[in-house]
């Protein structure tokens, strides 16, 4: 695994930038996905070089590819591995009862902070925990990412092992937190291990958190809503 730098002085202020556009590279490339990648482009020229470059690597990347080529090539990284999910309780928590209660933390922080995950999107999506981050509540979405950093870090590892554009845009985001060495520790054990595994039956999340789909992806942006109503 590599080694991360801390972030340094004055990145605070920039990594809701970092958050917003790595939140928008992960979402899947419907129909608004070459404008999302132009938003992008433009909103990360203001960010230092060490957190600027791996996001225009990316986007650089994603542009080459024709509409059809980067659907399959998003469905092909993320939807058909396990091994490349961006779930991040799936990491540490696999397909056990203990992922429900996971899960129920990181709805108990969207709702703290006001807002409501989307119905059709489980709360660990990261591309749903980095809109949080960026755009609701920056504090709170940093905690998340930082206790959730060996499934980032394993995440990283196994995109960039295919060689995927899609690994620039998770450095990016481990770039924003701090690379802790217990985090870096679990990683390698969950590398060496696995996820946790618990034969729970066909709904194993249903008893404690009522969420009907383990694989979609986030086909939307501006997923979060206020809990008073939608935006």
């Amino acid at each position: 695994m590599q080694w991360w730098e801390t972030p340094q002085p004055g990145d605070e202020r920039y990594r809701c930038t970092v958050w917003q556009a790595a939140s928008l590279l992960l979402a899947y490339p419907d129909a608004g996905h070459r404008a999302r990648l132009d938003l992008v482009e433009r909103a990360v020229m203001e960010l230092p070089a060490r957190l600027r470059d791996p996001l225009t690597e990316a986007t650089a990347a994603l542009g080459r590819l024709d509409d059809l080529a980067v659907q399959t090539n998003y469905v092909d990284t993320f939807d058909l591995k396990r091994k490349r999910s961006l779930f991040l309780t799936y990491w540490t928590d696999g397909d056990t009862r203990g992922r429900g209660n996971a899960l129920l933390g990181f709805l108990h922080a969207y709702r703290d902070a006001g807002v409501t995950a989307p119905q059709d999107e489980l709360p660990d999506h990261l591309a749903v925990v980095l809109e949080f981050a960026a755009t609701v509540d920056a504090k709170v979405g940093a905690l998340l990412l930082g206790t959730n950093q060996p499934a980032l870090l394993l995440l990283h590892d196994a995109l960039a092992e295919i060689g995927s554009p899609y690994a620039a845009v998770v450095e990016a985001v481990l770039r924003t937190v701090p690379d802790l060495p217990e985090a870096r520790a679990e990683a390698a054990r969950i590398a060496a291990q696995g996820p946790p595994a618990e034969a729970v039956g066909l709904t194993p999340y249903q008893v404690t958190v009522p969420l009907e789909s383990l694989t979609a992806s986030l086909r939307s942006t501006g997923s979060l809503h206020p809990t008073g109503g939608s935006r």
